[in-house]
């Protein structure tokens, strides 16, 4: 009876981690676990080395390196939900957001400073992407424009010349 296929995995990777396991238990070699798993014999390798120096508890999750986040996700959730409500509800002029002003909502709300890089980053990570507002002049004149663009510029566009003749000869 398999007893390792019942112990819960925190994600499909260590579900993996411990199906090598099983099939190396099972005499399979490195290079048919890595293609049965869809892995690099080298990863394989890691793992089953893993298994035997810490025994199969080695291959469980690892908590993720690095420090933690200091916006908890209920955080981030908030401030999807500020910057949904436009940058003039939060106190600024016009409806922009830039990472300067998201970094300032940050600081006000919630405590943490951000450098606007790094805002960036989290802004991604809310699924908000970067757009680039377009700038035109306020007395812009539409009407006119196209008018132009219709009667003037033909006439102003060169016209290729015509050439004399054949140079080869």
């Amino acid at each position: 009876m398999n007893t390792t296929s019942a112990i819960p995995f925190v994600s499909w990777r260590e579900g993996r981690r411990h199906r090598a396991w099983e099939l190396a238990q099972a005499g399979w070699k490195q290079c048919q676990i890595a293609t049965a798993l869809g892995v690099t014999p080298a990863a394989v390798s890691q793992w089953l080395q893993r298994a035997r120096m810490q025994g199969v508890g080695g291959l469980r999750a690892q908590p993720a390196p690095g420090r933690r986040p200091r916006l908890s996700p209920a955080h981030l959730q908030q401030l999807r939900e500020l910057l949904q409500q436009g940058a003039e509800a939060c106190g600024f002029r016009g409806a922009i957001w830039t990472r300067r002003r998201v970094a300032q909502v940050i600081r006000d709300h919630f405590g943490v400073s951000y450098h606007p890089t790094h805002v960036g980053r989290l802004l991604r990570q809310l699924g908000w992407t970067v757009q680039k507002p377009i700038v035109r002049a306020t007395q812009r004149d539409e009407a006119t424009i196209a008018d132009w663009s219709a009667r003037r510029w033909p006439a102003l566009k060169k016209k290729p010349r015509r050439r004399a003749g054949s140079s080869s000869g």
